[in-house]
Parts: structure tokens; C-alpha cells; sequence
């Protein structure tokens, strides 16, 4: 019973994460903008989080691992997390979540180029696939689909991979909850200083402020406590599987929500990328993981 739990707690994170596009395209119709839209999520998410770490009196690291986190956030989550939203201004939400999906076979390649790391047959194939589901699925053809949102959704991907790779020699050492407060608040702060130089553009309606909480308290802070829950129950391979759920989840709420859709080839080439993705995640690669120890610090695509 343990274990089913697991298993419906992570689908549940996978989906909470699936629908940060959903919230981001209302928020932007709403008049928000990224920095903005990024520095409120940020803010919000990390404010809650610090008060969970002060309940359960958990202190701040100190010296090089504080730094290494503030670093993480303020440039690796900032670099990936901002790409991915500018995507959402040029694709469709769910097929910007379909190209960041394919970060498992680029954290496997990065492992190969280096670290010197040897894959298997097993792991190439699932590189293959990857890389040949990326192609069906980045299809111009497609009006609502434009070279900038492709390129873009393409970028946060690796940007992620190398996020993953490092972050899981980092974060790994100051635990899920303090490592998460500390990159999503250092985030904050680089979106935040983004913001006041650009100017500030806010939701001019309830539902973009509604769309601003939903992607700071259920895209952000539930979906990570959740896949941690989740993850102490089930394993860390078994958790990076059922995360599948959320670009899937995205591709859903795109269609009810936003009236976005995919062509029979992006879904085909979505149905590779996940299928390299489950490949590798039994392949318990160091990348198996996929979301490392979300990161390993703040879990979630972006």
C-alpha cells in the first residue's frame, strides 16, 4: 500500500509540474511578462519554502556549499528556467515540454563527453531515439510553431542537462528542502534585480494573479514536496519514470485549456522522447536520477 501510494504521489508531482505551461500562457495573456512572471513565482515559492526550513529549524548552509547553491540558482535555474518561459512565448506549451524532455539523453551524452563515461547499448539506443523524436517533434510545418520556440525549447533542454550534472554534485550535500529554498530564492533575487531594470509588468487581471500563485504554491513548491514524498517511498528510478507524467500532462492541458494541439508527428516524436527517457532511467545511469537529489535542489523543468 506504501509503495501504490509512491506511485500516485510522484503522478501527482509529475502533473503539478506538467502545468507550469498552462500557467505561464495565462499569466502572459494576462499582461506579465518572464522577469516578472519568474521573479513572483521565484519570490513566492522560495518565501514558503524558508518558512518550512525555519519550522523544522533547519539552518542555512555556510561557506563554499552556501555559494555553490547561490550559484546554482542564481545562474544554472535562472539560465533554464528563464529560456524555457521565453518558449512558451513561440510554441505551444506542450511541445516546448516534449523538447525539454529530451535533457535525459543530453545529461548521458555530457556524462560521455565530460567525464569520459561509457555507455552501454542499451543507453545509445535510447540517445537515438531521443534525438530522432526531437526532430519529428521540433515540426514547422506546424502554424503555431516557429523556429525561435523550437530553438529556445531546445536551449532550456540542454541548459537543464547541464543543470542536472552539476547540480547533482552540489545540492546533493545540503538536503532537498535547504537546497531547494536556497536556489529558487537566489533565482528570485536575479529575476527580481531583471525586473526593476526592465520595469515591472504585472497580471492586470484575477485570473493571471491566479495563474501566479498556481505556478508558485502547485508548479513549484507542492510539485517538489511531493516528488520527495513520492520519491522515499518508491526509489529514485522508479520516481524519474512516473515523472513521465508531466510532459504528457502538459500536452493535455494544452489541448483542454488553450486549445493547442499536436500534429500526429510531434506526438510520435513526443512518444520517442519518452521512451529514451524511460530507457534511461532503467538504465540507472548517473543520470537516472533525472531529476536530481528538482533537481536535486529545485525539482521541475524550469
Amino acid at each position: 500500500m506504501n509503495r501504490t501510494a509512491g506511485f500516485l504521489i510522484v503522478a501527482l508531482s509529475g502533473a503539478c509540474f506538467g502545468a507550469l505551461g498552462l500557467f505561464g500562457r495565462l499569466a502572459y495573456a494576462a499582461g506579465a511578462d518572464v522577469f516578472t512572471l519568474l521573479f513572483l513565482r521565484f519570490t513566492f515559492a522560495g518565501a514558503v519554502l524558508a518558512a518550512f526550513m525555519v519550522a523544522m529549524r533547519q539552518p542555512l548552509p555556510k561557506g563554499r556549499l552556501l555559494v555553490g547553491l547561490i550559484l546554482l540558482g542564481a545562474v544554472g535555474y535562472v539560465s533554464e528556467a528563464g529560456v524555457y518561459f521565453a518558449a512558451l512565448q513561440f510554441a505551444p506549451a506542450g511541445l516546448v515540454a516534449l523538447l525539454l524532455y529530451s535533457f535525459p539523453a543530453l545529461v548521458a551524452l555530457l556524462q560521455v563527453l565530460v567525464f569520459r563515461e561509457r555507455l552501454g547499448r542499451l543507453k545509445w539506443v535510447a540517445v537515438v531515439l531521443a534525438l530522432c523524436g526531437t526532430g519529428l517533434t521540433a515540426d514547422l510545418r506546424q502554424g503555431a510553431v516557429t523556429p525561435t520556440g523550437v530553438f529556445l525549447g531546445l536551449l532550456s533542454a540542454l541548459l537543464y542537462a547541464v543543470y542536472v550534472v552539476t547540480s547533482a554534485r552540489v545540492a546533493g550535500k545540503a538536503g532537498p528542502l535547504v537546497s531547494s529554498t536556497v536556489i529558487l530564492s537566489s533565482a528570485g533575487l536575479v529575476f527580481g534585480l531583471a525586473m526593476l531594470v526592465k520595469g515591472p509588468s504585472f497580471p492586470t487581471t484575477g485570473l493571471g494573479w491566479g495563474a501566479v500563485v498556481g505556478l508558485s504554491l502547485i508548479s513549484t513548491v507542492a510539485a517538489v514536496f511531493l516528488f520527495f514524498l513520492g520519491m522515499a517511498r518508491i526509489g529514485p528510478v522508479n520516481t524519474s519514470l512516473v515523472s513521465n507524467m508531466e510532459p504528457l500532462t502538459a500536452v493535455v492541458l494544452s489541448a483542454l485549456f488553450l486549445d493547442e494541439r499536436l500534429s500526429l508527428r510531434q506526438v510520435f516524436g513526443g512518444a520517442l522522447i519518452l521512451t529514451a527517457a524511460v530507457l534511461l532511467a532503467r538504465s540507472d545511469t548517473p543520470g537516472a536520477n533525472l531529476k536530481p537529489p528538482e533537481d536535486a535542489a529545485a525539482e521541475g523543468p524550469a
